[in-house]
């Protein structure tokens, strides 16, 4: 029976079905072992007889899965379901690799590969014990590089952790270590731009400047600091320095 994808991935309900068509209350002695190629290199095909099974290498070496030795159809089932696991931690690692992620990002990207919710769970809950998942430390991080590097405002940040699946609590703490000021000098900064490259008079610039914060996530408390501090530097003339210290008054 071929339980395998092109891709190497092995369906649940494919392992269900490859499982029920072994016999049961019979012993089943393992008759060749053959190794995967090309992207199934790290998975052995496990035959007995008539029958095989599709294996991680670590799982098949775990269970003594090698030729001459016994099973039955229980053992096989219990072989099968600790595959899956192994299964979905090697393809959440994977996915890790590439940058960090949440632990809902991670869920959703099992239950697209068609992982069990229970295997899942227990992955997530190994991935956060090995510190590999930490959603507030993602929170945090995530949180001064959006507003700090990428000048988008808190909203716009708070937003988009929700739809990553962090906490509301986590989210607070994370904003909160983000101080007012560092969000003001973020505004300003991508405020300026936008005024300076307005072609008109300072009514003008306030009109465009205006929602484009707010498009940015910036609050409407903030964005109306911003647009009054660049209309007064217009005005005056005052200098860079001087327009980053107009915050506190």
């Amino acid at each position: 029976m071929q339980l395998e994808d092109e891709g190497g991935h092995i369906s649940k309900e494919d392992k269900q079905q490859g499982i029920f068509l072994f016999p049961d209350h019979e012993e089943l002695m393992i008759t060749r072992v053959e190794q995967g190629q090309g992207r199934k290199r790290g998975r052995y095909t496990i035959h007995f007889g008539p029958y095989s099974l599709s294996i991680l290498e670590d799982v098949m070496i775990k269970f003594n899965m090698f030729k001459g030795t016994t099973f039955v159809k229980k053992e096989l089932e219990e072989i099968v379901l600790a595959d899956e696991k192994q299964q979905a931690y090697v393809q959440a690692l994977r996915y890790l690799g590439r940058k960090p992620r949440t632990r809902q990002e991670i869920e959703q990207r099992l239950t697209q590969k068609e992982m069990g919710q229970a295997v899942i769970a227990e992955v997530l809950d190994r991935l956060e014990w090995e510190q590999l998942v930490d959603d507030d430390l993602y929170a945090r991080q995530w949180a001064r590089q959006r507003i700090t590097s990428q000048r988008k405002g808190k909203m716009w940040v708070r937003q988009e952790l929700r739809q990553k699946g962090i906490s509301k609590a986590s989210i607070g703490e994370a904003l909160g270590e983000v101080s007012d000021q560092e969000e003001w000098e973020s505004a300003l900064i991508v405020g300026r731009k936008k005024w300076n490259q307005v072609r008109g008079d300072i009514m003008e610039k306030k009109r465009k400047t205006y929602p484009f914060l707010m498009r940015r996530g910036y609050s409407g408390d903030m964005t109306r600091r911003v647009v009054n501090h660049l209309t007064m530097a217009e005005q005056d003339g005052a200098s860079d320095d001087e327009e980053l210290s107009l915050w506190d008054e």
